[in-house]
Parts: structure tokens; sequence; C-alpha cells
């Protein structure tokens, strides 16, 4: 086994887990700086308490798939004042895109719903609580025959999918 700069043996686990030092180091750098912003007052108010996650599934052609949900984002995202990004969950069907939402809190007249193509629009916008995501779908859906239903917090939105038009026209070439 080979020294490191500190002199001390490197062990193989140092491999697998030195990137930690540097995330935690990170991590608590970050809550420093919350710390001093709230301490100091120049923390945003928003009225409800940060919230920030991810969500890790395999899809079903077996890569995983991250999603950020919350009101706050990292320093690199850019930030709507207030606005949560809701967990949501997209499960491909034979024949349709069933997408479920997490809105507690409100109530389903609260909820609005766009889709147009390959995308679904989920928004609630009231003083207390505000919730906005915009998902692209897997595939075109028929919004004409959209369903959605809403129980306990829980918004299930099911999509039957369409078959992509075709684009352009065929042409008939002339000549010999």
């Amino acid at each position: 086994m080979a020294n490191d700069r500190r002199g001390r043996r490197r062990d193989p686990w140092d491999d697998m887990f030195g990137s930690f030092d540097k995330e935690f180091e990170d991590m608590r750098r970050r809550m420093d700086m919350l710390m001093e912003n709230f301490l100091s007052g120049s923390f945003e108010e928003i009225g409800q308490p940060m919230i920030y996650g991810f969500s890790m599934r395999v899809g079903p052609d077996g890569k995983p798939r991250i999603q950020q949900f919350g009101n706050t984002t990292p320093p690199q995202a850019q930030e709507v004042a207030g606005q949560r990004e809701p967990l949501t969950d997209i499960i491909e069907e034979e024949d349709a895109v069933r997408v479920i939402v997490e809105l507690p809190g409100v109530d389903k007249d609260d909820i609005q719903l766009r889709v147009e193509d390959y995308l679904l629009d989920i928004e609630v916008d009231r003083e207390d609580r505000k919730f906005y995501k915009q998902l692209e779908l897997p595939c075109p859906v028929d919004p004409e025959n959209a369903e959605a239903t809403y129980k306990n917090g829980v918004l299930e939105i099911i999509l039957k999918r369409i078959e992509p038009n075709k684009r352009g026209f065929s042409i008939k070439i002339d000549g010999k």
C-alpha cells in the first residue's frame, strides 16, 4: 500500500469513501451560509418551510431517473420565490401515461392542469401555498380523454397515449 501525503498508509476504502469528506465539507459550508443569512435577517421569508430533495427510481428502460423537488433549489438553479415543486412520478403503461403528484394541503379546485403533446403543467396558486411543475411526458397524449382524481393530497392523472403525427408530406417526383 502507498502512503498518502499525511504519512499514513492509504487504505482501499479511501478510494471508495474519499469523496465523502468533500461532500460533507460542502454541505457544512452551505449550512453555515444559510444560518448566517437567517440570523442576519437577509434571509428572504417565504412563509413556509424550505423543502428541497430528490427522488431516484429506475425507469422502464432500465435507466436511473433523478428528479428534484421542493420550494428551494441548489444555488446553480433559478428559484421562483415561495413556489414549491411537488414530488411527481410518471408511470408508463401500455396505452396510457399515469402521473402521480403530491399536493398536500390544497383543494381540488385550486389545482390547474394544462396538457399539450409532450408537456403537462401542474399549478396551484393560493396565497398560502404555491406549487408549479412542468413535466415532459414520454410520449404524445390525448388531452381530450385525460382523467384526473385528487384524494388525500395526492393527484392522479391518466393520459391516453396517441401515435405521434407524421411530419411533412410525401412528394411525388416526376421525370424519367
